[in-house]
């Protein structure tokens, strides 16, 4: 039997603010355990939330960024639920009426596109940390992050392979951090994914039981994930079994998944609206102040990347990866003098991003400031420099820093353009190999780069190779 594979993600976001969703207290990384948690986190008797504003213009944005519906009146749920790292015994989010209803987001897998809907984004709160591996036999609680801000983005039932789901997961990144409602920083658990996976016979309508993944921090460990868990539903379906609805982690040492728990439904965790907080309520015209704030999204950006600068659409995606990559880029362009996209999307996506991932450095923190990268090609654009000398002013810049005019004065590396010259060098380089000669004029056109290769040696490189190109065949012509 051929069996397919359905996925949907749920996907938690840390929001931008400096204080909790509901009190004072501050969402800074890396506190000591339980000094960023106030009365209201810890529920103490007779403390009453108060929603932070910053998280709700933070949620517009990302409405407005994937073309949802804005709930103008959404409402805060109480989802009752015991767990040692839940104070309250309820956390507080959003359920009937969430303020993100509809969206779609664009994924691009190989060379096919696919839109994927997503059913809704909701505020809440997030609960503590439970650490197991500190303390011998017990379990610390460290609730530092309790009330931090989250919008939890879910996904409808779209995609049909873990690679589709990595997809879309990095585009969902790439927005988020895009506009400026989450740092994206997965190792802090800024960006979390539980994935829920279910399989059933190719041309079935309705959907197998799913089991869902939780807390998955990385792309690879939400491929390799889903692809065990995939084989795992599919061996068990096979063998007789039921599949059961259940929650189950990852164990990345071992790539496999394991049950945690049964899986609740909504009616278990009993919702109801929080008595403590008012509906909240969207003025138009706070929508529209948030709407003129907006950057230009990736996809309004690859569009203009493709139809502006001319560049593929491959180019264009990979260029809008991520908002500093992009803003580098047209800081590069913008800069030569004779505006050149193709040159500059090249040596960005080239030789500045293998030296940024060889030295594991963000673009952000590039040694090479934009402007100083557009003078370099400007001197290829010149003539000063063919590109493997670009290319060696390059490591110079990126390893000591400096001008690239400088550095071509200072270590010879200008490109010899003279004719005479080149010239000169071209009759010594034929005068010592008269066998190439030779078979050249029998027609083997490998001798012909034979001799090229002889008279860049010759030249150290220097010389300009369209240039000695037509010399040499002018020479042999005659």
């Amino acid at each position: 039997m051929q069996w397919e594979t359905v996925i949907g993600l749920e996907v938690h976001t840390q929001l931008t603010t400096q204080s909790k969703i509901f009190s004072g207290a501050s969402t800074a990384f890396g506190a000591e355990p339980n000094r960023q948690a106030c009365g209201v986190d810890i529920a103490l008797p007779g403390v009453l939330p108060v929603l932070n504003k910053g998280a709700v213009e933070r949620a517009i944005r990302f409405g407005l960024a994937i073309g949802a519906r804005l709930n103008r009146v959404n409402v805060f749920a109480r989802k009752n639920y015991f767990y040692p790292d839940l104070p309250k015994g309820y956390q507080i989010s959003q359920f009937e009426l969430p303020i993100v209803e509809g969206g779609t987001l664009t994924i691009q897998v190989g060379d096919q596109e696919k839109t994927v809907r997503i059913t809704r984004a909701h505020l809440e709160e997030d609960a503590g940390k439970s650490l197991h591996e500190d303390f011998h036999g017990m379990t610390g609680i460290d609730l530092n992050r309790a009330g931090t801000p989250l919008l939890e983005i879910v996904s409808e039932p779209d995609m049909r392979s873990a690679k589709e789901a990595v997809a879309y997961a990095k585009a969902l990144h790439t927005l988020v951090t895009w506009i400026g409602t989450c740092d994206g920083n997965m190792q802090e658990g800024s960006f979390r994914v539980d994935a829920n996976v279910s399989v059933r016979p190719k041309g079935q309508q309705e959907f197998g039981t799913r089991r869902e993944i939780k807390n998955l921090n990385s792309f690879r460990f939400l491929e390799q994930a889903i692809d065990y868990e995939v084989r795992w539903q599919i061996a068990q379906i096979e063998d007789g079994h039921k599949i059961q609805q259940a929650t189950v982690l990852f164990d990345a040492d071992t790539g496999e998944t394991r049950m945690m728990r049964t899986k609740e439904d909504a009616h278990d965790y009993r919702y109801f609206p929080d008595p403590d907080l008012l509906p909240v309520k969207l003025e138009e015209d706070w929508i529209e102040q948030v709407k003129a704030a907006m950057p230009e999204l990736p996809q309004a950006k690859q569009a203009r990347y493709t139809g502006e600068f001319g560049l593929s659409a491959y180019d264009a995606a990979t260029l809008t990866a991520s908002r500093a990559m992009a803003d580098y880029f047209e800081a590069v362009a913008a800069a030569l003098a004779k505006a050149d996209a193709k040159l500059a999307a090249n040596w960005v996506m080239g030789e500045l991003s293998a030296a940024l991932n060889k030295a594991e450095l963000d673009i952000a923190m590039s040694p090479i400031p934009a402007e100083r990268l557009a003078r370099l090609l400007g001197r290829i654009q010149d003539g000063t420099l063919s590109g493997k000398l670009a290319r060696q002013v390059f490591d110079i810049m990126w390893t000591e820093g400096g001008e690239p005019d400088v550095i071509i004065e200072a270590k010879g590396l200008r490109q010899m353009s003279d004719n005479g010259e080149i010239e000169r060098i071209i009759d010594e380089v034929l005068a010592a190999n008269p066998k190439s000669v030779e078979e050249f004029r029998a027609g083997k056109e490998k001798a012909f780069n034979a001799l090229v290769g002889q008279v860049m040696k010759a030249t150290k490189g220097k010389a300009n190779p369209a240039q000695v190109n037509e010399l040499l065949r002018a020479r042999l012509a005659g």
